[in-house]
């Protein structure tokens, strides 16, 4: 019998520190809700669960990203509605300004709503915007939008939105930058000329009063007395004032139309070569200036008519093809959608497997190790009794 060494003490030691520790970990586990708590309680598990988190609250983001899209589409698909409807109407007003019934005033109402309603479709395409992101007015190139509805890289959608300005559907007429320089600067010229004789005119008539002030004052120096002398003297001094308030406007005038010509002769000098196009009235091609340097435009004979409707049916297609287009789009995200929902929920299961605590599973090994562990106790405490027995040997 040895009393230094107490080999059964220290083997139920070992299994009550056992028995603790499993103890401890179910105790952390069933507090948390989680099976790994750790690193060492599944170093590989902890690896794949993280990387599985990281997919989740990528898709998660990327969800919304897609719903993103899909409010951008709606945005620009309503504006592109609006554009539709006012085609229609601007080609119902070229098959009616087409009819011979129609006189100058009916056709030139005509003309005041296709030029509002052109417009327009120039004010819907500038103006719609998503999030201060142009939608429809970009450019020759027009406009490029990236949606990430993936958690990793390349998980991607792009979607090209073509330029749906006036300028872009193909509505207006063209003539070149030379021609519309040239139009410029017989206007100026016309108004310069215009401008000038006002001053001219002016000037006679200022010289026509001041005459006729003299005269007056003249009689009524004559006869200081007479009612009508004074009545036409003071009539004479208001048409001199007149006059000459007329005529510092028409120098204004002509200071205002030398700087204007100065403007379109520099700018025909620099654009007398150039063939780019600009935009001029569909309904009459403005090419013409009357005689107070006006731009006026000719009536359109029947087959330009017939080219104003086919042009309008070629930007309604566009307009149809874009929406088509952004319809397309459009469902595809929302398919994206529920995809990334039924990938995250799938994902989120796998990896509550992974991380997540079977209660249940976990309460029978904490029972087993509470038992355990009060097992050990009172087996310590007898083992520690043991060695006692030596004392009988004593006595």
């Amino acid at each position: 019998m040895r009393i230094n060494t107490n080999t059964a003490a220290m083997n139920t030691y070992s299994q009550l520190t056992s028995a603790n520790a499993s103890k401890s970990s179910s105790l952390a586990k069933l507090s948390s809700g989680l099976r790994i708590n750790k690193a060492g309680d599944d170093a590989a598990g902890l690896a794949i669960s993280e990387k599985m988190k990281n997919q989740i609250s990528g898709m998660t983001q990327a969800s919304r990203n897609a719903q993103d899209g899909i409010s951008l589409i709606q945005t620009a698909e309503g504006a592109l509605g609006e554009t539709h409807s006012i085609l229609n109407r601007m080609r119902d007003l070229t098959v009616q300004a087409k009819n011979g019934t129609n006189t100058d005033e009916d056709t030139n109402a005509i003309q005041k709503e296709m030029d509002s309603l052109s417009s327009e479709i120039g004010r819907i395409a500038k103006d719609t915007q998503f999030n201060s992101k142009s939608l429809l007015n970009g450019g020759t190139e027009g406009s490029s939008f990236t949606f990430q509805i993936g958690a990793n890289a390349g998980q991607e959608v792009k979607l090209e939105i073509k330029d749906m300005s006036t300028t872009g559907l193909g509505l207006s007429d063209s003539m070149t930058v030379a021609a519309k320089a040239a139009l410029d600067l017989d206007v100026a010229t016309k108004a310069s000329t215009k401008a000038t004789e006002t001053k001219t005119t002016t000037e006679a008539a200022v010289t026509d009063a001041t005459a006729a002030k003299t005269a007056a004052a003249t009689a009524l120096a004559a006869a200081p007395t007479d009612q009508t002398l004074i009545d036409a003297n003071a009539a004479a001094i208001t048409a001199e004032a007149d006059a000459i308030a007329l005529d510092a406007k028409a120098g204004e005038e002509v200071t205002k139309s030398t700087d204007a010509l100065t403007v379109a002769t520099e700018f025909q000098t620099a654009n007398a070569s150039n063939t780019d196009l600009v935009s001029v009235s569909k309904l009459k091609v403005a090419n013409e200036v009357d005689a107070d340097g006006n731009v006026v435009g000719n009536k359109l004979t029947d087959k330009d008519y017939d080219t104003v409707i086919e042009t309008i049916d070629s930007a309604i297609k566009s307009v149809s093809e874009e929406r088509a287009n952004l319809g397309a789009t459009q469902n595809r995200l929302d398919h994206t959608v529920s995809n990334l929902a039924t990938t995250k929920e799938n994902l989120s299961e796998a990896n509550s497997r992974i991380t997540d605590v079977d209660m249940a599973e976990e309460m029978m090994s904490f029972t087993k190790s509470n038992i355990l562990s009060q097992a050990s106790t009172s087996m310590l405490a007898q083992a520690n009794q043991m060695p006692q027995s030596v004392l009988s040997l004593l006595q």
